[in-house]
């Protein structure tokens, strides 16, 4: 601990012998620094903050409603591009005096790293620009930062907002253009499909719609043949029916026919008055007419008419197996036809294989072709839709929270303590001159560095007499430098002071 304390001891003495030295070497560097400091542009930097609100109910409700935050992550990306910068460039006093390509892409490159766009929420984000031309004024740079900012927020509007339609026009003109070319290809390949089939009725649609063909119809002939196994099941079964039922039905006492129904007829009306009827009574005056009917066709009846009455059950079986045998002979000639049917599409799929091979490459040309041209179709019509639903409500709002405005104050450099930074570095530099000097020079400040230095014991020290003369000098010298040291400290006070007011006078 005592070594460093005379160590410090020493370094201090040794600075304060040659302080006129340190301070000579202060002002140099303050100077100097002063100057490399006032020569520093003032760097301006102007910001807005923007919301984008990407709710769009309408949009929505048909369906056609991207992902808003996708597109504000892109607009992120995109605005501080090297497109955007160069119409940044063009269209402020950035741009004047580039010439050459060259020197443009120098001057996109150095406003790159000047401009940026920060998101601070999912919605909400900020644009900021720095502006410091050495050439231009303070006011001047000021109003440019403001005007990269606006410019910015002019590109932002025209690619987002206002130049969503001409997007939209563009690739509504895209898509006709493809649309008209596959329309055309899409006309050769159906007038191709259509001469094919012309020639080949059996192989329309390819050897896969041909297997197709021949499943379905070994599919419906097997409905077929259990259809007809029921129907003669059923047949069999009326066979048997008809066989025990007669054709005609016998009367009372063996009478058929004409007297068979007369005396029917009389049974119901002895039955009539036998319940107390009376002749005048609807019933029995409508039983004694048919009576009297039937009595006629009786005597009028011959022999042949006497046999019996035909049977309604026996006709009725017979109707219903004529319509059963024409149904099994339907049922037959049916799948005669389908097996003549699966017969020539068994042969034309394997006689003519080359021929099955074009017809699945025309047919799979024009389904792909079909396909294509629908699918174009569906996206012009979404596509038409949402530029109509942008022209009457904007998929995205654009909220300019807070404008660009000219900045007051340079952002950049900061000028008080710079200044004040090069006092105490030159201060620093005049001491660390003072103390490398007397490293130099082959003295002992104390007794105790020259014992420690030689390692013998130093008997005792001489102390320094100094005249009343010598003191006054020394006094004036020690005063000559307070007020030199002062005058440095006085020089950065007052440029601290001229920076702060040129700061105020800037509009």
């Amino acid at each position: 601990m005592d070594e460093l304390y005379d160590e410090v001891r020493t370094a201090l003495y040794t600075v304060w012998h040659r302080r006129w030295i340190a301070l000579g070497v202060a002002w140099v560097v303050c100077l100097l620094g002063w100057v490399a400091v006032a020569l520093i542009p003032n760097s301006y930097t102007s910001r807005a903050r923007i919301y984008v609100d990407v709710e769009d109910v309408l949009s929505e409700q048909l369906g056609i409603a991207g992902d808003g935050r996708e597109e504000i992550k892109k607009v992120r990306q995109t605005l501080a591009s090297n497109t955007n910068l160069e119409r940044v460039l063009t269209g402020t006093r950035l741009g004047e005096g580039i010439d050459g390509r060259g020197a443009m892409t120098k001057a996109i490159e150095s406003l790159s790293e000047k401009v940026s766009v920060l998101s601070e929420e999912d919605n909400l984000f900020e644009i900021s620009a720095t502006v410091g031309r050495g050439d231009l004024s303070d006011a001047e740079n000021a109003l440019l930062a403001r005007n990269v900012v606006q410019k910015l927020l002019d590109i932002f509007r025209e690619d987002h907002v206002a130049g969503s339609r001409v997007g939209v026009n563009r690739a509504l003109a895209k898509i006709d253009e493809q649309l008209a070319e596959r329309k055309r290809e899409l006309e050769d390949a159906e007038a191709r499909r259509l001469q094919f089939e012309a020639k080949y009725p059996d192989l329309i649609g390819g050897s896969a719609t041909l297997s197709t063909k021949i499943q379905q119809l070994r599919t419906e002939m097997r409905d077929i043949d259990a259809d007809m196994a029921g129907a003669q099941a059923s047949l069999a079964s009326l066979d048997s029916q008809i066989a025990n039922t007669p054709r005609t039905i016998i009367g009372p006492d063996g009478l058929g026919g004409p007297k068979a129904a007369l005396v029917q007829a009389q049974q119901q009306l002895s039955a009539l008055k036998a319940r107390g009827l009376t002749d005048q009574h609807p019933d029995v005056e409508a039983a004694i007419k048919r009576v009297v009917a039937l009595r006629q066709q009786a005597e009028n009846a011959g022999p042949e008419d006497e046999i019996g009455t035909p049977n309604q059950v026996y006709s009725s079986l017979v109707a219903i197996r004529s319509e059963r045998e024409a149904n099994i002979q339907s049922l037959e000639a049916r799948r005669a036809g389908i097996q003549s049917q699966i017969a020539n599409l068994t042969a034309s799929q394997a006689s003519e294989p080359a021929i099955a091979a074009e017809a699945n490459r025309i047919s799979r040309d024009y389904d792909v072709l079909r396909q294509n041209y629908e699918k174009l179709l569906q996206d012009r019509e979404d596509i038409r839709t949402r530029g109509e639903v942008d022209d009457q409500t904007s998929q995205f709002k654009f909220d300019l929270i807070d404008p660009p405005v000219v900045p007051q104050e340079p952002a950049a450099p900061n000028r008080p303590l710079l200044l004040v930074g090069v006092l105490i570095v030159g201060l620093g530099a005049g001491a660390g001159s003072a103390w490398a000097l007397g490293q130099m020079r082959s003295t002992f400040m104390t007794a105790q560095k020259l014992e420690r230095t030689f390692d013998l014991p130093v008997i005792g020290t001489v102390s320094q007499t100094v005249s009343d003369t010598a003191r006054a000098l020394a006094k004036r010298r020690l005063i000559q430098f307070s007020g030199a040291t002062a005058a440095l400290v006085g020089v950065c006070v007052l440029l601290l002071v001229i920076e702060i007011v040129s700061i105020r006078s800037v509009a």
